[in-house]
């Protein structure tokens, strides 16, 4: 058996990916400083965002294939993130984590770069 090599094999592949998504997404829509800057209908971006972490966590490049390089931080710059927001992304993030039991390395690996993506998104300070 091959051992797993990537992130995206380590921690489950395209079901823990999704499953994560699915976990993350009803605690930003209930979040008071996340929910203004995300549409109501959250299903597109929940998209998106699989594609995304398949991709930042090793797996096929799913992302880039449909909506080409990422430019994460051109494509953030519409939305006010200020590093409150991105702290509670990342709460959210951890909570989601804890749910569908990303844990261990791979969690610390996987959550390290998020906090440094998150922090690079911020474009403005907090009021």
């Amino acid at each position: 058996m091959e051992e797993a090599t990537t992130l995206y094999e380590k921690i489950g592949g395209a079901d823990r990916v999704r499953a994560l998504v699915e976990a993350f997404y009803p605690r930003v829509q209930a979040h008071p400083l996340l929910k203004p800057i995300f549409p109501e209908d959250i299903r597109p971006v929940m998209e998106k965002q699989y594609l995304f972490l398949t991709q930042f966590l090793g797996g096929p490049p799913l992302y880039t294939e449909k909506y080409g390089h990422p430019m994460l931080r051109a494509r953030h710059l519409p939305f006010p993130i200020t590093p409150a927001r991105a702290e509670a992304w990342l709460d959210c993030m951890s909570r989601a984590m804890d749910e569908v039991g990303i844990t261990g390395q791979e969690r610390e690996l996987f959550f390290g770069r998020l906090v440094i993506a998150a922090h690079h998104m911020v474009n403005q300070e907090d009021d």
